[in-house]
């Protein structure tokens, strides 16, 4: 194992700036910096950002940024570690938080980047995903795939807040990411899917036996069932299990998009536990409850509304407070991992 390697400054200058002048640099000096033994070399932070203190420039955005202006009205949650130019919550995962107000529509478009939406509060919001119209209500999950049209709406009365977790930073990296305008949809009065087709596991409708199976049958997953299935789980494990459910494609049982995955956790009161330590990087966000997350020996106090950054590698240790559980929404970059050979769990 080679212990010291050369240095830039061992090299005669002269065949240093020939080498430059032809866009060529020496690998020995930088090797260890793009190879690191052991542990890979990692700019993100363990970080949390608190959705009490930014809740009124949410807000605030809505009187300073007309829709008209702002085509779709965000506030990106940044990691430090990363720079806040760069808009990354970790080196895969771009968060922001995306407020609608009532009467207002975000218009349609499609893009290369895949999209999910997260709602955080307030009712009467929509996404239509390709002609199908999903109700947006606290905790629930609407995927808007690569290159499926959408668009935003709001009904209600109140505003609605949602997280939008996008690939974009990889997709922007290999220079892929853009966008297409397109006209309003036409919607089918029916309801979205999640309400019709696919209300129970293990049963799909009878005509996709004889098709090929879809890419994106099922594009909203409502918190009130998801909910209801972490306390079943729940009630049926050893307290020493953790109840933690992934969302999946309902026809191939595969994770609902191809670069980030999702997953819902229910800690019950005063849980304690190690997460298992993995590869890729994630963020978690605080659907109900209050806690703490000790990430590589930094320990994170979080309460709902609340988003927290995990880096790839990371040690990781989740504790609810209180009498009552909480319920945890993780994004992270494990498909991509999986896809491409490099998964790891320790």
């Amino acid at each position: 194992m080679t212990q010291t390697l050369g240095t830039m400054a061992d090299l005669p200058a002269d065949y240093v700036q020939g080498l430059a002048e032809k866009s060529v640099i020496p690998l020995w000096p930088s090797l260890r910096s793009v190879l690191p033994y052991d542990m890979p070399t990692r700019s993100t932070l363990p970080y949390a950002w608190r959705y009490r203190e930014l809740r009124p420039y949410v807000l605030q955005a809505g009187a300073l940024a007309p829709i008209e202006r702002a085509e779709r009205r965000v506030l990106v949650l940044a990691n430090p570690g990363l720079g806040l130019e760069r808009m990354m919550a970790t080196p895969t995962i771009y968060l922001g938080l995306q407020l609608i107000l009532p009467g207002e529509s975000a218009p349609n478009h499609r893009h290369s980047p895949s999209a999910i939406r997260f709602v955080i509060e307030g009712s009467g919001g929509f996404t239509s995903v390709d002609g199908q119209k999903c109700p947006m209500e606290k905790g629930d999950l609407i995927l808007t795939p690569s290159g499926v049209w959408h668009e935003h709406g709001h009904n209600g009365t109140t505003p609605v807040v949602w997280l939008d977790a996008l690939d974009l930073p990889l997709v922007y990296g290999i220079e892929a990411s853009y966008c297409i305008e397109g006209k309003p949809q036409s919607i089918s009065n029916a309801a979205d899917n999640s309400q019709t087709y696919y209300r129970r596991a293990g049963l799909v409708p009878y005509g996709t036996l004889n098709r090929r199976r879809a890419d994106y049958p099922l594009v909203r997953y409502p918190w009130r069932e998801v909910r209801q299935a972490l306390l079943d789980l729940a009630a049926s494990l050893a307290p020493s299990e953790p109840a933690h459910l992934a969302y999946v494609n309902p026809e191939t049982g595969a994770e609902c998009l191809p670069i980030l995955g999702f997953s819902a956790q229910m800690l019950r009161p005063g849980e304690e536990g190690a997460a298992q330590r993995r590869s890729c990087s994630a963020v978690i966000h605080v659907i109900e409850g209050s806690g703490q997350s000790e990430i590589d020996g930094t320990t994170i106090d979080w309460e709902e509304g609340d988003t927290v950054a995990i880096p790839t590698h990371a040690r990781v240790r989740h504790q609810a407070n209180g009498k009552a559980p909480a319920f945890l929404f993780h994004v992270d970059d494990a498909p991509l991992h999986r896809k491409i050979g490099i998964y790891e769990e320790f």
